[in-house]
């Protein structure tokens, strides 16, 4: 990892110091990382966001689980109003070492998912939290009570139950 490929939110963990019993690490934004990633998503704002995840060592390597919790701004499709909304993304991630990653992939393709790199012995559980954030992202959110239902008046004047609909009268 070099500091061109290391985003807004970093934490840096070396899994040499891992105990085989395994640790608890929780990852917390600060204001000037969330406003970072914030732009880095194109986002009106990230008021919060944190991770919480379980590291325990694996003859393959780091096995992580966790949640990541965000409350985020975002901008509605529909009606282009900014609206808070909360995002609560489950983890479960892998890590291994290049030299015991699989030369090739099962056959079976849909049931592989590679593990991530441990890089220098480390692994950025601040870039994990950053993924996990993006993955809870609705790319098309709306705010809560906005449906779309559009009509056009147009429609129903020139449909041929339009006619029929005259003839039937006020009820």
């Amino acid at each position: 990892m070099t500091p061109d490929t290391v985003g807004p939110l970093s934490r840096l963990i070396d899994v040499m110091k891992i105990p085989p019993r395994g640790q608890d690490v929780q990852v917390e934004a600060t204001a000037e990382e969330c406003a970072a990633l914030a732009r880095d998503f194109g986002l009106p704002g990230i008021q919060a966001l944190s991770g919480d995840y379980q590291l325990q060592a694996s003859a393959k390597g780091i096995h992580v689980t966790g949640l990541v919790r965000a409350a985020i701004t975002q901008i509605c499709v529909m009606t282009l109003d900014p609206f808070d909304s909360t995002i609560e993304e489950e983890v479960e991630v892998d890590f291994a070492e290049s030299s015991g990653m699989p030369a090739e992939p099962p056959t079976d393709i849909n049931e592989y998912e590679p593990p991530d790199e441990i890089v220098n012995g480390q692994i950025d559980l601040g870039a994990l939290t950053a993924e996990f954030l993006a993955l809870g992202l609705d790319p098309y959110p709306r705010k809560p009570g906005v449906d779309f239902s559009y009509r056009d008046p147009a429609d129903e004047k020139d449909s041929p139950f339009a006619a029929l609909n005259k003839l039937k009268g006020p009820e």
